[in-house]
């Protein structure tokens, strides 16, 4: 048995699949196992998981996994699907109601009684939310008023990652850390505790609640009973879009992430100060490590990025298949004035406005496909640079440079123009599996595996990077334009 066969599991349970990634220590590629798991669609505007079906996939590709390893693993690291809410018996270990998911809109009419009620400043002040039913907090509400979940000792309540800890744990430890808790409008983001006030605001008892302890620390080992080899410590947690933060290594202020998915997900460090609720952004607990410092975060979400390739692809048939993007925006110098807002389902940060609408503007005789190609790539950079403005003139936190995953990052020309629209150098790693890799790194930094954050940035290894052009004129002059683009797309 080598030392360098030491490795640490990561359990990545998203939206629509759980994925488990052993990362090795001596830099060798990962084993990997994944399995989808069924979407539930009662209503419209209503999404839900089945706890236990989360669960079976966690267990099977954990098992995949465990069965190939040369030695058991140092530890095991959860990040997970945040706000989404499950009820289940600690007796029975058994869900009480079908998962309500963070896409669900169900509670949507209890968030407009709450702001007519005058509640958003409180939320806003002490949790760094809005209120909104993409959160827990009303979904809990909504299990024990209208789902039929019982308020009694035996009730469990938490997101999905208080739910696997406790299936890992053979029912011993109910958990959750900050980042997570902080995702559930039920937290105090400052004193890092339960708000009493915000429970009894949307009537969700205390006693149900996990412990919230520190994302990198020990939360328990995993029990016989779970089906997975026992004594294995579970030692990280933390939500999806916080976990990649850590996985791309940004541990000082000024440091930022953004993932290129479907929409995109732009996180920025602020460091340890909590800075006040700021207009258009969430505030959000990045991480507590063991000695108890915590690390926040901004967030901003834009709806619609890779979402609009897939339009191109699917609506407008300007493409056959998303790989042709790039070759076809790239053909074209520019998009001869062209400028397209994706607003199909409203702007997110920082306009936040459900009542935009997508948008084509500039249009001559001379736009074709290429022209059109490429200002969908242009909106992506733009719509980046429109979140990361607001939150560094928010926050006073200079953007130090910007590292980058998801689909759309394979994209050399749309790094290019990201790098030109911020000013900053924008990286992209060579292992874009980064919110695996921070459960990983968590778990790992908890257990010694990795004995400092230092240690961790040097496991980060660069692909490509992007410098910005030095003289920012053009740059700031398409963007100024680009903002009347949107003026146009708004309400």
């Amino acid at each position: 048995m080598s030392v360098d066969d030491s490795c640490v599991l990561a359990l990545d349970a998203g939206t629509t699949g759980v994925r488990t990634r052993a990362v090795f220590l001596d830099g060798r590629p990962p084993i990997s196992s994944y399995r989808e798991f069924p979407q539930y669609f009662p209503q419209p505007g209503w999404v839900e998981h089945d706890a236990d079906e989360i669960w079976q996939a966690a267990q099977a590709t954990l098992t995949d996994v465990l069965a190939r390893l040369p030695q058991p693993p140092s530890a095991i690291g959860i990040t997970n699907q945040r706000e989404t809410a499950v009820a289940w018996s600690r007796s029975t270990g058994r869900p009480l109601h079908r998962a309500i998911v963070w896409q669900d809109r169900r509670t949507a009419p209890r968030c407009d009684e709450l702001n007519e009620q005058g509640a958003l400043p409180m939320v806003r002040e002490r949790t760094g939310l809005v209120l909104d039913p993409y959160f827990s907090g009303t979904k809990f509400e909504w299990l024990l008023h209208e789902g039929g979940v019982q308020d009694n000792d035996d009730l469990a309540l938490g997101t999905v990652d208080s739910w696997l800890l406790w299936k890992l744990t053979g029912g011993q430890v109910h958990a959750t850390d900050p980042s997570n808790a902080s995702r559930t409008m039920l937290f105090d983001i400052r004193t890092l505790a339960w708000d009493p006030e915000l429970c009894d605001l949307l009537h969700v008892p205390m006693h149900a609640l996990p412990v919230v302890l520190p994302s990198s620390g020990r939360f328990g080992v995993t029990h016989a009973t779970s089906g997975i080899t026992a004594g294995i410590p579970v030692s990280g947690i933390a939500g999806d879009q916080q976990s990649a933060l850590f996985g791309q290594a940004c541990f000082l202020p000024g440091m930022a992430k953004n993932t290129y998915g479907t929409g995109s997900f732009v996180l920025l460090n602020v460091g340890t100060n909590c800075p006040p609720p700021t207009e258009g952004m969430l505030t959000t607990v990045a991480w507590t490590l063991a000695d108890g410092t915590t690390t926040y975060a901004l967030e901003g979400a834009i709806f619609v990025t890779g979402a609009a390739v897939q339009w191109l692809r699917d609506g407008l048939q300007i493409i056959s298949s998303s790989a042709e993007i790039g070759p076809l925006a790239a053909s074209v110098d520019d998009t001869g004035g062209v400028y397209v807002v994706p607003a199909f389902t409203g702007l997110g940060s920082p306009w936040w406005d459900p009542y935009a609408r997508g948008t084509i503007v500039g249009i001559t005789r001379g736009t074709g496909r290429a022209q059109i190609a490429r200002a969908v790539v242009e909106s992506i950079a733009y719509l980046v640079r429109d979140a990361v403005d607001a939150m560094t003139a928010a926050s006073g936190t200079q953007l130090h440079d910007l590292r980058v995953d998801g689909g759309a990052s394979v994209l050399d020309m749309l790094l290019q123009m990201q790098a030109d629209q911020l000013g900053v150098t924008v990286r992209r790693p060579a292992d874009q599996e980064t919110t695996a890799l921070g459960a990983a790194f968590l778990a790992g930094l908890a257990e010694g595996v990795w004995p400092s954050l230092q240690a961790i940035t040097d496991q980060w290894h660069l692909d490509a990077e992007f410098t910005p052009e030095a003289d920012r004129t053009l740059a700031n002059t398409l963007h100024s334009q680009w903002l009347r683009a949107v003026e146009r797309s708004r309400g």
